[in-house]
């Protein structure tokens, strides 16, 4: 099938949903025209319609209950992870694939492969610049986030430490720890653990999710958020930065007609 005449210049750097939409428009014209000079009989999309967005189902934690979180009793290994994915609004894998090498710890900042293979920078905070150190306790080459046991026999050389001979942490094994131990924490009315098992904790993804939004209720400008969250679309990054009810409370809560804003004014 071919289309003559000339294409729309814009179309070419549009998302892949706005293409999908654009292609399936110029796909009924054309149908519509070929219909009215008698070249189809029918028309052979009809039901073919966009596809809705997903809906987000995943939740940002509230700031106290990140506060609780970096509470928690948990291994080195552990809150180093979490305090990197909190403060640099980074993906679970992207972290989890750093190496040594790829740190800057005087500048604060690591080197990761972003969704999509491109090489960025991840930056954090002195919760992080403080646990790190520990963490590494002196290694320079390797995984930063390491297993407890020696790797198995036949785990790529570019995933085990060769000072300690133990392997990369896995996305799987990190999500595991981190959903058991937030259990409590997720559901803090039931002491029962079959109860707790049953319900499940909370993801890893979330905390990527916790940190644009509050930094999008602290102010943040969208150009910063995009860059923090290496999202390639204001839509992309919308889902994640939006304030949550407290924040919007607090929103409101500057009403200028309230007594006490009226006396400060």
């Amino acid at each position: 099938m071919r289309f003559y005449g000339r294409p729309n210049p814009h179309y070419f750097g549009q998302s892949k949903r706005s293409k999908g939409a654009t292609w399936l428009a110029v796909m009924k014209a054309a149908i519509a025209w070929w219909c009215a000079r008698g070249w189809l009989a029918g028309n052979p999309i009809i039901g073919i319609e966009r596809r809705p967005a997903p809906p987000n189902r995943t939740r940002a934690l509230t700031r106290e209950q990140i506060t609780d979180l970096f509470e928690l009793k948990a291994g080195l290994r552990e809150r180093a992870l979490w305090k990197a994915l909190y403060e640099t609004c980074a993906r679970a894998e992207e972290i989890l694939c750093l190496d040594i090498e790829d740190l800057l710890p005087a500048d604060k900042r690591g080197r990761v492969t972003s969704k999509g293979g491109s090489i960025d920078w991840v930056h954090w905070q002195s919760g992080t610049a403080q646990l790190l150190p520990r963490l590494l306790k002196g290694r320079t080459r390797g995984p930063v986030f390491l297993t407890d046991r020696r790797a198995p026999a036949r785990t790529p050389s570019g995933d085990v430490c060769p000072a300690t001979g133990r392997a990369r942490l896995s996305y799987r094994r990190a999500a595991e720890l981190f959903e058991t131990l937030t259990r409590p924490l997720a559901h803090p009315g039931i002491t029962d653990p079959a109860e707790l098992e049953a319900r499940g904790g909370w993801t890893l993804h979330q905390l990527r999710h916790s940190a644009l939004t509050h930094e999008a209720e602290d102010g943040t400008n969208t150009p910063t958020l995009l860059v923090r969250s290496r999202h390639a679309s204001v839509r992309s990054l919308e889902r994640y930065a939006r304030p949550g009810v407290d924040a919007v409370a607090d929103h409101v809560a500057r009403d200028p007609l309230r007594r006490g804003n009226r006396r400060r004014a």
